[in-house]
């Protein structure tokens, strides 16, 4: 029983760790850049990445391109972890790095995005539909991690 509480102490730790602003500071910078070059690989526009973004003004994305990041929101940060989950997932799942960096505009069968592509669906689901996503391509290759 005693190590099951300490590994939730440990959760609950690494939880507030998260939501603490010094450590959201030192994860901005990083996941805004990482962000960036996934949209470019991606071919996102400006409203694409706003809305993966969680829609901040076309101001703050520009200054954030301009690397004027501040410490982003724990919302931001997640909704930025799940890009980079999905990111990852499609080049684990598609060998062909070109096949892996389209599929996100490519229409899709799947009923979850009634044959629009997943960009289509992500700009209008919010952080659910990144969360859907991310679910949706972990099951095909068999889990997080």
């Amino acid at each position: 029983m005693e190590p099951l509480r300490r590994e939730s102490k440990k959760a609950v730790a690494e939880f507030e760790d998260r939501s603490d602003p010094k450590v959201r500071q030192k994860l901005s910078g990083p996941a805004v850049r990482s962000f960036f070059n996934i949209a470019q690989i991606w071919g996102l526009t400006v409203d694409q990445k706003r809305a993966l973004l969680g829609w901040p003004a076309t101001s703050t994305l520009y200054k954030y391109r301009g690397n004027e990041i501040g410490t982003l929101s724990y919302d931001t940060l997640i909704r930025i972890s799940l890009v980079l989950g999905i990111y990852k997932a499609l080049h684990i799942l598609y060998p062909d790095s070109n096949l892996a960096d389209r599929w996100i505009k490519l229409p899709n069968s799947n009923r979850l995005f009634d044959g629009q592509p997943v960009i289509d669906f992500l700009s209008k689901a919010g952080v659910d539909g990144l969360y859907q996503v991310r679910r949706l391509l972990d099951g095909r290759r068999g889990g997080w991690s």
